[in-house]
């Protein structure tokens, strides 16, 4: 990163911390774990996420992903590989009182199956929480019509592991999809926003960062654009 994009940080985005959507999904998550609850990180990877960390905070956290190095996740009281081909997550019925996923959403072939299965392990009244990047965000759209070698490639120059870097496919990210989605499910959609903050992909070079900066003060700037911001958080209760 430049010293005229750090600038820009400071000036531009004084109060952001570095993973400033990380830090106000797991403020959501905290707003709602209780000490009593049993958690767990549907797509937990190998911990590579301090804010995903609630051990400690809850009573208990168990974790899934397709990943074995989801067993050394460090975050978890428990972990479990989950098996892509039946998807089916391996715990009882009614495990749990909250499951969250920080982008996660984005990569499920089926999200169907996925949230039928996380609502079979919620209990009644049960609450899924969920951060996953907006279909029609221009990232997104980008990333929907160029390959994952693009995607590793590029998030390299951010000082992202191309091993962090998974095949996208943005079924379940979108207002509309997660509303429909929820209604088939046997979840009712309890919050639903859409954020836009500090340019993420766009920090590599001054004028790019510039270019998202314009963006974020549009789409934050009238109602009618919040379509288009780059965050979806949606919070949806079990029935």
């Amino acid at each position: 990163m430049s010293t005229l994009v750090s600038w820009m940080d400071r000036k531009l985005y004084p109060t952001f911390e570095r993973n400033w959507d990380d830090e106000l999904f797991r403020r959501r998550v905290l707003s709602v774990i209780r000490p009593d609850s049993v958690c767990l990180d549907y797509g937990a990877g190998r911990g590579r996420l301090v804010q995903m960390n609630f051990r400690g905070i809850a009573q208990r956290v168990a974790g899934v992903d397709p990943d074995p190095l989801v067993l050394q996740n460090p975050h978890l009281d428990d972990a479990r590989v989950l098996d892509l081909s039946s998807g089916l997550i391996p715990y009882p019925d009614g495990s749990f009182d909250l499951v969250f996923a920080d982008n996660v959403m984005e990569h499920v072939a089926d999200p169907m199956q996925a949230l039928s299965e996380i609502a079979r392990v919620l209990k009644p009244g049960g609450l899924f929480l969920a951060k996953t990047p907006n279909k029609w965000h221009y990232i997104a759209t980008i990333a929907r019509f160029t390959p994952t070698w693009f995607h590793r490639t590029y998030n390299s120059l951010r000082g992202r592991e191309g091993a962090d870097t998974f095949p996208t496919l943005y079924r379940c990210n979108s207002e509309a999809a997660v509303q429909r989605l929820a209604g088939v499910t046997g979840f009712a959609v309890r919050r639903l926003d859409l954020v836009e903050g500090r340019p993420k992909y766009l920090r590599i070079l001054s004028a790019t960062y510039l270019v998202g900066w314009a963006w974020e003060r549009t789409v934050n700037a009238f109602d009618s654009l919040r379509g288009f911001r780059c965050v979806l958080i949606f919070e949806l209760e079990r029935q």
